[in-house]
């Protein structure tokens, strides 16, 4: 099975006086990917909050930087989700630079491993994670 994968363009916005890309600004492409991911799986976070007091919370993130992004370029973000018990959730996400070419391979940008945690909003206690994603 392929991972979902989403796309980003980079622009002013993101990058640094140099024209890289911050290095903070990958976990926002991260975090959106997973939201799209969910989105994709037919799941509103809003929805569950309000209706059901369901958060979801990042408990731990470890990213390794293998190369820079650059104003204009296209990144695919991919997420691959793997559950670990009954309230966590294990995503393995990758970026990486788009090919401008045929012959151009994508380019491996960044290798993240982010541990999430469903929460009740309410009381921010573990909540079984499975019956809120499909």
């Amino acid at each position: 099975m392929n991972p979902f994968s989403w796309p980003v363009r980079i622009y002013w916005e993101d990058t640094d006086a140099g024209g890289v890309v911050y290095y903070g600004n990958y976990l926002r492409y991260l975090e959106r990917a997973r939201t799209e991911w969910l989105r994709a799986k037919g799941v509103d976070q809003s929805q569950l909050a309000a209706e059901h007091g369901v958060l979801f919370m990042v408990r731990a993130v470890n990213v390794e930087y293998q190369a820079p992004a650059r104003l204009d370029d296209r990144l695919l973000v991919t997420c691959e989700a793997v559950p670990e018990g009954r309230t966590t959730v294990i995503f393995r996400q990758r970026i990486f630079k788009e090919g401008v070419s045929a012959e151009t391979e994508r380019e491996l940008l960044i290798d993240a491993t982010v541990r999430v945690v469903c929460l009740d909003g309410r009381t921010m206690r573990p909540r079984r994670i499975a019956e809120y994603i499909p």
